[in-house]
């Protein structure tokens, strides 16, 4: 059911789950700049609360917009909220989308229950530590053949296969990786490069400025991740130390989509965290 935002964005959404008189949940995608995957997570809770996904604007099955930032998209996600008619909602943002829920709950607090913050990366230098495991977890042919790719104008085959080269690495589980990161992959819908470079470029907060964005969160935030995620859990640690109301997951045995690895313990873990608010 598609949605416009206050300056005509048509938003895809889907909507799934049970009302139960808890607070609805809005789970954010990552990328910046990709689309909403994760009716496997949203499965995992349709019994207990109503369920609202959604492609970010510019993003997947949603409108085009040259307007992209951190500000814009947390208005929007609030705008969604009034729409479907929700006080509070809990949000579970994976990737980017953590970062978005933090940002979110920061700027409407008056309408969060609860922060899921799924496979972020935390704060300060976390990429050198990304760099260096998933130049462990990549053979130089791969990485020759994503730099081959990357750049330039791709056949179908080709930019599936340029994703899921630059994907399988945040797999724990390397016999499953490739296959895992194929069928992300395969999806039939464009990344947003450019919504990907403006929300990194404008969306970049210092260390002191992320620490105090956490510290002014006061509605319970869930750190979940994967031990095997090349980000490091350090960098999540560290943000999470800061925020009042929290609790932190670290779960063995799984990457960046812990639900592909570990499902049961995600789900209770997620099932926990939409219980808790009332």
């Amino acid at each position: 059911m598609p949605f416009s935002t206050s300056d005509g964005i048509r938003l895809w959404t889907a909507t799934t789950g049970t009302a139960t008189g808890r607070p609805a949940v809005v789970i954010l995608h990552g990328g910046p700049g990709l689309w909403d995957d994760y009716a496997v997570l949203a499965a995992m809770l349709d019994d207990l609360v109503v369920v609202h996904r959604f492609d970010q604007r510019g993003c997947g099955r949603s409108d085009p917009s040259d307007v992209q930032t951190l500000t814009r998209s947390a208005r929007d996600i609030d705008e969604l909220r009034a729409y479907f008619g929700h006080e509070r909602i809990v949000v579970i943002g994976h990737s980017f989308g953590a970062t978005l829920a933090m940002t979110y709950a920061a700027s409407y607090g008056d309408h969060v229950a609860g922060v899921v913050y799924l496979g972020g990366v935390g704060v300060g230098d976390w990429r050198t530590a990304y760099d260096e495991e998933r130049a462990r977890r990549i053979t130089p042919e791969q990485d020759a053949r994503l730099q081959e790719l990357s750049g330039r104008q791709r056949t179908p085959a080709e930019e599936t296969e340029f994703r899921a080269l630059s994907w399988f690495t945040d797999h724990a589980d390397r016999e499953r990786a490739m296959e895992w990161a194929y069928a992300s992959a395969a999806v039939d819908l464009p990344i947003n490069f450019a919504a990907n470079r403006a929300l990194g470029a404008t969306g970049r907060l210092t260390p002191d400025e992320q620490k105090a964005q956490a510290a002014a969160i006061r509605a319970p935030v869930t750190f979940v991740h994967g031990a095997g995620d090349p980000r490091p859990a350090w960098a999540v640690r560290d943000l999470a130390d800061h925020v009042p109301n929290h609790t932190f997951h670290l779960i063995p045995g799984a990457g960046h989509s812990p639900w592909l690895e570990q499902p049961e313990r995600v789900r209770e873990v997620l099932r926990a965290a939409v219980m808790e608010p009332k």
